[in-house]
């Protein structure tokens, strides 16, 4: 299987309509059409159904955006963030919806699978059975389970895995409520940024990045606020034993470790990501089809001096490609 040549959007979502119910346990509302837009249960998300659901309208989409290929995830209300006795099942009807889409899409879509993330061993089974495919590249997760992030069990047993079958990881958040956020949107324009930051802090200061070999792992939206706050924690990490107390390496240099995709949404803010990344792992993101992404996913790293076949190139590598 070859995929198109030409630049890959690592972050999109797609969701089959047979799986709006989401996984068993939602603590969210089903997905449902509203005479073609998409609600989560009586909210409207401002996308239209077949965006999210249709593959001959994400491949219609994705060759307008100047892409390559595109590469699905689910979007983080489907994550199966409550242990429950039918996560398996539901897990196991998307990956197989998601490796025949990407199957049928000529080299222009690819996938990155769910797991179980509470059970280590059911996502262990279900990464290795997703880790010879040529269509699903990795998976997706969120970047907290209940309180805790990648830096303890369960979440890290999954990481270990995904290292283990040479799959790469991208982390989304998943817009948790707090009630300081209940007004302008802030659960999402500070919420997913700050999970992010927070999965960025578990990944260097908890030594995962230092005790997993070979893990692959992309934060979206740039890595949220934490490359702003990388010289915060070198300093905390200089200062402090507490910080330092998983002996990990100093976290500006275990953050250069991490991947990102380019969705900053402006272009100082790319250059400030760029600035602390390793430029060798940054790729193209676009959100879509979310109203806080983008429909022309190259025009910011374009911006930012960072071309087409920098960014295929990198995304070739996250994703296992050669």
């Amino acid at each position: 299987m070859s995929i198109r040549p030409g630049p890959i959007d690592v972050h999109a979502h797609w969701l089959p309509q047979n799986l709006f119910g989401l996984a068993p346990g939602s603590p969210v509302p089903a997905l449902r059409d509203v005479a073609g837009q998409l609600h989560l249960g009586d909210l409207p998300l401002s996308i239209e159904t077949d965006a999210m659901s249709d593959v001959t309208r994400v491949l219609g989409d994705t060759d307008a955006a100047g892409l390559g290929s595109r590469v699905l995830s689910a979007p983080p209300f489907a994550f199966p963030v409550v242990d429950h006795a039918g996560v398996d099942d539901f897990v196991a009807t998307f990956n197989e919806d998601l490796e025949k889409v990407c199957r049928d899409s000529g080299g222009r879509l690819l996938g990155l699978a769910l797991t179980s993330l509470h059970n280590p061993e059911s996502a262990r089974k279900q990464i290795a059975a997703m880790a010879d495919s040529a269509y699903v590249r990795g998976i997706a997760v969120p970047p907290l389970l209940g309180t805790t992030s990648f830096d303890v069990a369960p979440m890290r047993e999954v990481l270990s895995a995904a290292a283990e079958y040479d799959v790469a990881v991208l982390v989304h958040p998943m817009q948790l409520a707090r009630p300081e956020w209940t007004s302008y949107y802030l659960t999402n324009l500070i919420g997913n940024p700050v999970e992010s930051a927070t999965a960025a802090a578990a990944l260097t200061l908890g030594g995962v990045l230092d005790q997993i070999e070979g893990l692959r792992i992309c934060l979206v939206h740039g890595g949220g606020c934490a490359p702003a706050l990388v010289g915060r924690w070198q300093h905390g990490w200089q200062q402090r034993a507490d910080v330092r107390s998983a002996g990990t390496r100093a976290p500006r240099e275990a953050f250069a470790d991490l991947w990102f995709d380019t969705l900053t949404h402006d272009v100082p803010t790319l250059k400030l990501l760029a600035a602390q990344a390793d430029p060798t792992h940054l790729m193209c993101g676009s959100d879509y089809p979310f109203d806080m992404g983008t429909h022309d996913p190259l025009q910011l790293p374009h911006a930012a001096g960072i071309d087409d076949a920098v960014l295929e190139t990198n995304a070739r590598a996250f994703l296992g490609l050669g």
